[in-house]
């Protein structure tokens, strides 16, 4: 088990859609010992495979010490009016930004043995369910914001110490 690096906003494997997992498949074991060791971390809500570098659809979660996968995640429900939620990333260390986000949401996968697994939540967990499929689905929070928040954002982001290391 080892605790991965997180990779920065510029890294294209943020921007790439994850590949399906197929059960069974003995190294995906691994994969999920590293996501749940690096979501562990103090401060983290979740954490996507293609996080830390691997384009699998994956991701692990620590909610209230509640800490889980889940692997082929398809959000199939949000519910309740968007709202504003300040709203930060690990691969966009240091910013967070006021981004909609639904107040529910659900997500169906399955675990390391093929059987069914459902997620749902409100609150951070319905934040994070939302967040972190995006995330297997190529797309970063910012891209979400409001346009002029947007713009904001990224002229901060490309003032910070860590922009242009990827």
């Amino acid at each position: 088990m080892t605790i991965r690096q997180i990779r920065l906003f510029g890294d294209p494997v943020l921007r790439s859609v994850c590949d399906p997992i197929t059960p069974g498949d003995k190294r995906v074991a691994g994969l999920i010992e590293d996501l749940l060791e690096t979501v562990k971390v103090p401060g983290r809500a979740g954490v996507a495979a293609n996080q830390i570098g691997v384009g699998q659809r994956a991701f692990s979660y620590n909610i209230d010490g509640d800490v889980g996968y889940i692997i082929n995640p398809v959000l199939v429900e949000v519910s309740g009016e968007a709202e504003l939620v300040d709203e930060g990333c690990l691969s966009v260390p240091g910013f967070y930004f006021p981004r909609l986000r639904h107040p529910f949401a659900r997500v169906e996968g399955i675990d390391l043995d093929g059987n069914p697994v459902e997620l749902s939540g409100d609150g951070l967990m319905a934040q994070a369910l939302q967040h972190e499929t995006d995330h297997l689905d190529g797309h970063l929070f910012i891209e979400g914001l409001e346009p002029e928040v947007k713009k904001e954002a990224m002229r901060a982001i490309r003032t910070s110490p860590w922009w242009g290391t990827v």
